[in-house]
């Protein structure tokens, strides 16, 4: 059966994540690091994406774009990965595939889920257990939205520059939502969203998707209808409320 094609609205955010083969590292050093994320840059730029929020995990990476066109998105991808996987495997003398699939990406309503999508992504580290706070990571745009560095890959969101009148403003009130971390129910909707490619936002936002696509955008599940006697933990929505606080470990919901 042919794949659909992901839901990719221009001028509209999404979230992505794009991970390791088999969860094997994409990155082994900080010149990895530093030399992914240059290319992340470029790829961006040419292919006219802004991105508002980012963290390079040693295995996988979440981005928080918005396209000016609905080829931008799988455009960047591609071209990150030509150059970074050739790159990175003639450094360690391997061949073969670096990521595990094509990249996830859930397109969201930034009304009521890009501050939440943000403060997930930039939490990812701390999650993970690699900080103890957000900006100490170097790897993410936390520090860029918190006023600790400028960081020429990221362009605040709209929603981002509302938060007040003033940097200070702005970043203060930031750091109070960052203290409040990502509430578990809002946790898993992202998380399930971007690894089952369905958008994520409020009924009216999905029903005018829905009627500009013809496709649908409510995830029915899969198998024979559920009774009324089942376990609802046996299901994949069931089984992904694990307590588990990194996304690639799903294991049930992301293997949809």
């Amino acid at each position: 059966m042919a794949r659909l094609p992901r839901f990719v609205l221009a001028g509209q955010a999404h979230h992505i994540i794009q991970r390791g083969n088999n969860r094997q590292a994409i990155v082994q050093s900080d010149a990895d690091r530093q030399h992914f994320i240059d290319l992340l840059q470029d790829a961006a730029t040419t292919h006219k994406v802004t991105l508002h929020a980012y963290v390079l995990m040693d295995n996988h990476l979440h981005l928080l774009a918005t396209p000016e066109d609905e080829q931008g998105l799988s455009r960047m991808m591609q071209a990150l990965g030509r150059r970074y996987v050739g790159w990175f495997n003639h450094k360690y003398e391997r061949s073969g595939t670096l990521w595990e699939g094509r990249f996830r990406a859930a397109l969201i309503e930034s009304e009521h889920y890009f501050m939440a999508c943000l403060r997930y992504i930039e939490l990812n580290p701390v999650r993970a257990g690699m900080v103890l706070a957000a900006p100490d990571y170097r790897w993410s745009s936390c520090a860029h939205h918190l006023g600790r560095r400028r960081d020429p890959l990221v362009s605040d969101h709209a929603l981002f520059w509302a938060l007040g009148n003033t940097p200070f403003e702005r970043e203060g009130a930031y750091l109070e939502l960052l203290s409040q971390g990502v509430a578990e129910a809002e946790r898993l909707e992202l998380t399930i969203a971007v690894l089952k490619g369905r958008p994520l936002g409020s009924a009216s936002f999905l029903k005018q998707l829905a009627d500009r696509s013809q496709r649908s955008v409510i995830d029915r599940g899969r198998g024979r209808p559920r009774k009324s006697g089942d376990n609802a933990d046996d299901s994949a929505g069931g089984s992904a409320k694990t307590n588990d606080s990194d996304p690639i470990k799903l294991g049930v919901v992301a293997n949809v």
